[in-house]
């Protein structure tokens, strides 16, 4: 299925429970779609959320509200049912909100241009935390539940593993030239992958992030913008160059193109509640949505990936609780927001 946005989407979202799609488009408009198999997509909802674009888009409480996080500060939260304001935090970062994950059913968190991480407690209505780990813009989050550690990757070149249980930044992976733009925790926790400006995909082991601990450099020279896990061993990535592939990191290290975007990039990538379709989105304008069981037995030859020394610390589940020292600036690829300062006092999260 495709849907023309007839706009550059930057972000998309499926429903937890319901068969919704959203997406946050370059006009700063959020667009909410209702797809059902064998008929075409059909819009439910048009929402002029922010006066600039709209980057990063989040169903919250059940999928009764959707987060929207923007370059003009302001993160809105908007009733799904009647695309009513819910809530709208002004001041939540102090330069454009690039990212909005979701955490516990609870608490969300959210990356800015500025380097900053905060988490939002939706029962407190307030923010409950934040790190001021990095010093360019978060490109890319991801949550262990378990440990409940929240581990990020920014445009200054650097991992971090923040624990939300002491609210202190854990540890901070050494500077790389090769910025790293996506992350995916793998292999029951014990890997942590991140793909890069290069094309490079970087491999932690958990424990062990001051340095990676292998590269898989098959994707090179194509950024990788998007990783989604398909299971412990296997994760789905979308390129600069509008390809969408299956990557076998541990232990196959294969690649099998199984989409493309027609050589426009991929921006991000996602499943919907019952794993049956992959939605993603590029700078065609399009949003598709692919049935997850056909792109698997249709894929593409597979191409031998090229990895480094392996040195595999499966065995090996240990926490450095040191905070290393900031890195030198990477690379930026997006444009700040307007700075301006945090206000917490607003009633952000009031009615959820």
């Amino acid at each position: 299925m495709e849907i023309n946005l007839k706009n550059i989407a930057f972000d998309l979202d499926f429903h937890p429970s319901n068969q919704l799609v959203a997406a946050g488009l370059i006009t700063g408009n959020l667009f909410v779609y209702r797809y059902a198999e064998d008929s075409e997509p059909q819009r439910v909802l048009k929402v002029r959320a922010h006066k600039e674009s709209c980057r990063a888009v989040r169903f919250i409480n059940e999928g009764r509200v959707i987060l929207t996080g923007s370059p003009d500060c302001s993160i809105l939260a908007t009733d799904t049912e009647t695309g009513s304001a819910v809530a709208r935090l002004e001041n939540s970062h102090e330069k454009a909100v690039n990212r909005v994950v979701n955490l516990t059913e609870t608490t969300i968190a959210s990356g800015g241009d500025e380097g900053c991480i905060k988490v939002w407690d939706t029962r407190q209505q307030s923010c409950c935390n934040s790190f001021q780990v990095h010093e360019e813009y978060i490109t890319d989050m991801t949550f262990e539940p378990d440990s409940m550690k929240l581990l990020g990757t920014s445009g200054d070149g650097t991992l971090s593993v923040n624990n939300l249980r002491s609210n202190k930044v854990q540890t901070q992976s050494e500077f790389s030239e090769d910025e790293p733009l996506s992350i995916v925790i793998m292999k029951n926790g014990r890997k942590v992958i991140c793909g890069t400006e290069s094309g490079t995909m970087l491999l932690y082991s958990w424990g062990f992030f001051k340095d990676c601990s292998d590269r898989f450099t098959a994707l090179s020279p194509n950024p990788v913008n998007a990783l989604l896990k398909l299971d412990e061993e296997r994760v789905i990535a979308g390129t600069e160059n509008g390809l969408i592939s299956l990557v076998g990191i541990l232990p196959n290290r294969v690649i099998q193109p199984i989409a493309e975007h027609s050589e426009y990039p991929v921006e991000r990538l996602a499943f919907s509640h019952d794993r049956k379709y992959l939605g993603s989105i590029s700078h065609d304008s399009i949003l598709k949505l692919w049935d997850i069981d056909s792109l698997l037995q249709d894929s593409g030859k597979k191409v031998e990936g090229k990895m480094a020394d392996d040195s595999d610390d499966d065995d090996m589940d240990m926490d450095n609780d040191n905070i290393l020292p900031k890195s030198s600036k990477g690379t930026k690829r997006k444009n700040n927001g307007g700075a301006q300062g945090l206000d917490t006092s607003g009633d952000f999260f009031a009615d959820l």
